[in-house]
């Protein structure tokens, strides 16, 4: 694998072309909401943790700006400007004053709209891809300011691991704790569900009259994050938008109950959902909680997967 960035200069290498990009899925350990901001935004406080479930997007020499796609999605996802990963590329190269000229192929397992933000998992791979074709030698915190404006969970995915977010998620920095791998098991749903609407549900469920505490502080699951015990992470993760989604998709309470049944330590849904995430002990557990859930009938797919994993990364 060839790392992204040199690890002096923190610029990225260049390649002539093609340049493919492995970029990874986000759960949210943590996940506080607070009340709709002047701007139209939710103020966010979260702890981001990028887990080995990827998406892949090469990046080709070409005359024109076209994305084609294979894998999740496919037949489902716009391929045209409305697309995240057209908009990141256009982003960067009226940004870097270049012609706006790849021929992108995307290899899709994150799944759309679950909660797993595939979709700025790919427009963070194509800033990197395209900045790397181009040349155009933008380091991470250029790229970074040139994603938030299209996705608050931009900036995480260039950078990967765990990481605080705040603001309206955008702002993040890296949470430093000793190395540690944890174990999850993800469930698949049968469709999305619109993170708008889940936000529009969460303040339906709060009511109008909802007067706002400030924002519970992610201290307790950072704190279980330095134990490095399973259990003690698991009883630290909180998600204030698991009470809309699962308002939304009622069904969600029987995956987080067969993920309990499978023998989790703990169940939650991932972001806006409708994907669910489950903490295990090791591997080995991983792979049973996965098979369990898989023979409960109540999820798509459920597949094994672990955390932290590095961000956009080209391969």
């Amino acid at each position: 694998m060839t790392e992204a960035w040199g690890p002096d200069d923190d610029k990225p290498r260049r390649f002539a072309g093609p340049v493919k990009v492995r970029v990874p899925a986000k759960i949210n350990l943590h996940l506080g909401v607070g009340p709709v901001r002047p701007d139209g935004f939710h103020e966010l406080n979260t702890v981001y943790h990028a887990i080995s479930l990827f998406d892949e997007l090469t990046a080709r020499p070409g005359d024109t700006l076209t994305l084609t796609m294979e894998g999740e999605g496919t037949g489902e996802l716009e391929l045209d400007d409305s697309n995240l990963i057209i908009r990141a590329a256009r982003a960067l190269a009226q940004k870097a004053r270049v012609p706006a000229h790849a021929r992108l192929h995307l290899r899709k397992t994150i799944p759309l709209a679950g909660g797993l933000a595939g979709g700025s998992a790919d427009a963070a791979a194509t800033l990197l891809a395209c900045d790397l074709l181009w040349g155009t030698g933008y380091g991470k915190d250029e790229l970074a300011e040139i994603g938030a404006e299209l996705g608050s969970d931009i900036p995480f995915l260039l950078q990967g691991g765990t990481a605080l977010g705040t603001g309206h998620g955008e702002a993040v920095s890296p949470i430093l704790a000793r190395p540690t791998t944890w174990h999850w098991v993800v469930a698949i749903a049968e469709g999305g569900l619109s993170t708008p609407e889940v936000y529009r549900e969460l303040d339906r469920l709060r009511g109008s009259t909802w007067s706002p505490e400030p924002l519970e502080s992610p201290g307790q699951l950072m704190a279980a994050l330095r134990q490095r015990r399973p259990e003690v992470l698991g009883a630290a993760l909180a998600n204030d938008l698991q009470p809309a989604a699962l308002s939304l998709r009622p069904a969600l309470a029987e995956v987080l109950k067969a993920g309990y049944d499978a023998g989790a330590l703990a169940g939650i849904v991932s972001g806006s959902g409708p994907t669910c995430v489950f903490l295990t002990s090791d591997a080995a557990h991983a792979d049973k909680v996965a098979v369990g859930l898989r023979d409960s009938g109540v999820c798509r797919d459920a597949v094994a997967a672990r955390g932290p994993m590095p961000g956009a990364r080209a391969v």
